[in-house]
């Protein structure tokens, strides 16, 4: 068998990125989960609550089936990489999890509009969710075999780029052709395809196909190109993945700046998955948005992640990603607030006019900023990750690294569900998101700009 270039390596682990970006481009932020929220609602305004009581409801409930999914996300995650290093395999893991990718996507179909069976559909949408986030662990450890210290920020950034292109793709394809307007038209004013009934919001329901079809097909060029170590023949145990995972952890102790790493990514990582996941939701609750208006804004978002993830990456090669992390942190604290302090009566405390469509400018203004500065963030991080990687364990490196990403996964979830619930208000539950951000941005005083592994 011929060997396959470096080029189309790295060309089928972008694919990656481009085949799973729809499950968090259109199922978790723009289109199932504001509709998952107004599904929630509705079903709660018919128990007898206020809409305000129902929506708040609906985040609360959005908000613990995230938090679970981030709970078992963060107890699997180190001791899936250590397994893997132990073993010296990789695309067995990957392919596993691609098929909890593809079925629990699909079955969102059948999320019907009355609520009656949201609670099965939300363990749907949380194996599909799980098997992603624990797939992105292994796709990451591949990333020190793709380049040197000077190449991999760039390959990092040029990834999401790709990736967020294909979340675009697929957002328009779906605005274009399936999810129904009020009118039961889709946003060019056509039936949706396939004769799917606009009345049951069949159209909308068919993201979860659409994406589990998107994922198989673009995968495809993943598993043809890229390949696992054919040098590496280890066979481990279940014992000996633990044993290395507990001594990773142990030798923390003498890592300062990976162990400071590991905590800021792990608090200002979780902040913006926050983000991610209550943006079309807060859109939705808060604005009272259609989901065609948070398709576009999403199109936006989406196109805006993807030329500023590509920027970052250059700057990434140039700078380091120590300081483009921290600019795009300070962006998003300033978002943040912003988002905290509007809703469709006042921006910043200043009554408005009303039918004022200030708050969907500024909100449209923010949109740009999460997608831009979250592409920018997300690729620096992977980078910085790299640098402070074990070239010997990439995987239980990159295991860590998904421990950290997800240890308080559940966290900005919980804490959004928990200042719901307290203030009753959806637009004031998403603040504790600031909170996680400072406390990133803190922890990164600590962080050598070149990791403190030699290479």
């Amino acid at each position: 068998m011929a060997e396959i270039s470096k080029r189309r390596r790295i060309w089928g682990w972008w694919f990656f990125d481009w085949a799973s970006q729809p499950y968090h481009t259109l199922l978790v932020t723009f289109v199932f989960g504001p509709y998952f929220a107004g599904v929630a609602a509705g079903y709660f305004s018919g128990t007898g609550l206020d809409s305000e009581a129902a929506a708040a409801r609906a985040q609360t409930v959005w908000a613990n089936c995230l938090t679970i999914t981030g709970l078992i996300i963060a107890f699997g995650a180190p001791l899936l990489g250590a397994m893997a290093d132990v073993s010296g395999r990789r695309i067995p893991w990957i392919f596993a999890f691609s098929v909890m990718y593809a079925v629990g996507s699909a079955a969102l179909w059948f999320t019907l509009p009355d609520g009656s069976n949201m609670w099965l559909m939300l363990s749907a949408f949380g194996l599909g969710f799980v098997g992603a986030e624990y797939a992105l662990i292994f796709i990451n450890s591949q990333l020190p075999d793709l380049g040197d210290d000077n190449e991999v920020g760039e390959i990092s950034g040029s990834g999401f780029a790709f990736g967020y292109f294909g979340g675009l793709i697929s957002l328009a394809i779906m605005l274009l052709l399936f999810v129904e307007q009020p009118n039961g038209k889709t946003l060019i004013g056509v039936d949706p395809m396939f004769g799917l009934d606009a009345a049951s919001q069949e159209g909308t329901r068919f993201v979860g196909p659409f994406t589990a079809g998107w994922f198989i097909l673009f995968m495809v060029p993943y598993f043809l190109w890229v390949r696992d170590d054919p040098d590496s023949n280890k066979t481990g145990s279940l014992v000996e993945a633990l044993r290395l995972l507990g001594k990773s952890i142990s030798d923390l102790r003498h890592r300062g700046s990976l162990a400071s790493y590991l905590g800021s990514s792990m608090f200002y990582r979780d902040a913006l998955n926050g983000l991610y996941s209550f943006g079309g939701v807060y859109a939705r609750l808060v604005l009272e948005w259609g989901l065609i208006k948070i398709g576009v804004f999403g199109i936006v978002s989406v196109l805006a992640s993807a030329i500023f993830a590509w920027i970052g990456g250059k700057m990434d090669k140039k700078y380091g990603p120590k300081p483009v992390i921290l600019v795009a942190i300070w962006v998003l604290i300033f978002v943040c607030i912003t988002v905290v302090s509007m809703d469709r009566t006042q921006v910043y405390g200043i009554t408005l006019p009303e039918g004022s469509g200030l708050p969907d400018i500024v909100f449209f203004g923010c949109g740009v900023l999460i997608g831009g500065m979250g592409g920018i963030l997300q690729s620096a991080s992977r980078s910085m990750m790299v640098r402070h990687t074990d070239p010997k364990a990439p995987v239980e490196s990159f295991g860590l690294y998904g421990l950290s990403g997800r240890a308080t996964s559940f966290a900005a979830p919980l804490l959004i569900g928990i200042a719901t619930t307290v203030t009753g208000s959806a637009r004031l539950g998403v603040s504790p998101v600031i909170l996680l951000f400072i406390l990133g941005l803190f922890l990164m005083r600590w962080v050598k700009p070149e990791g403190d592994q030699s290479r």
